[in-house]
């Protein structure tokens, strides 16, 4: 296969970027969209000249790394995939592929194409998670019953991997499907009711000083999800808010 990219070369945080344009060739179908760029950047560093930055770690479409907006589309033009599972085959010999970093206030440009997520970490310390009694009396939670459809239903949120697709993906720049994922994972089960107050107060709050915007509504949150995460979450993430601003 023979493409141009239309890449984005943002030298640092502090510089003005700028789309280049890169012809490659030789390109197997069957390379995935990072190993296409690692050859990019061979070539790039063969020709001494600087290679293309982006964000990746383990390439098995788990941790979020290579998040990357291509074609306009958060993770490219498939579905319920990260940008790493994505296959050169998707796109035809000849074509342009126009390749950004995510486009979000909160989520500033470090270079070229890996920016700074670190709002999603300050959201996660603000409530995302539930403390354990490690005094020596602690109960396995094994014990507990819960219904399967709840179990099910909070490990479908657990699967959120925080790559941000959402927020790339919304006309606000919203952050609400994170934020509901992380707050249903534990509003679903028994051991997160005890901080759920607070939780869901402290993330949300978080959350709006990062400068995240407001839901849309138009789901394309859910759309662009690498992992599918339902709209459902933010209804409950609203409802939880609700009746934890009522408590207080």
């Amino acid at each position: 296969m023979n493409l141009t990219l239309k890449i984005w070369r943002q030298k640092n945080a502090n510089a003005k970027g700028k789309m280049v344009d890169y012809p490659i060739s030789n390109i197997s179908p069957d390379m995935s969209f990072l190993e296409m760029l690692d050859v990019l950047n061979n070539e790039l560093i063969e020709k001494g000249e600087e290679p293309v930055s982006f964000d990746h770690d383990c390439r098995e479409g788990i941790c979020g790394s290579c998040s990357l907006y291509i074609n306009g589309e958060a993770h490219g033009p498939d579905r319920l995939i990260t940008t790493c599972q994505l296959h050169m085959r998707t796109f035809k010999d000849g074509e342009t592929i126009v390749i950004e970093p995510w486009r979000a206030k909160a989520f500033p440009v470090i270079k070229d194409l890996i920016v700074d997520r670190s709002a999603f970490d300050r959201i996660q310390h603000a409530g995302g998670f539930i403390s354990v009694n490690t005094s020596g009396n602690t109960i396995d939670a094994n014990t507990i019953p819960i219904e399967k459809e709840d179990a099910d239903n909070a490990f479908m949120a657990a699967t959120c991997i925080g790559c941000g697709a959402c927020v790339a993906s919304c006309k606000n720049s919203s952050a609400m499907l994170f934020v509901g994922a992380k707050v249903s994972q534990f509003a679903l089960l028994p051991q997160g009711q005890v901080e759920a107050t607070d939780r869901v107060l402290n993330m949300v709050k978080q959350m709006d000083e990062e400068g995240f915007g407001n839901c849309t509504n138009t789901g394309a949150c859910e759309v662009e999800c690498p992992k599918g995460i339902s709209l459902e979450n933010i209804a409950r993430m609203n409802r939880e808010y609700l009746s934890a601003s009522l408590k207080g």
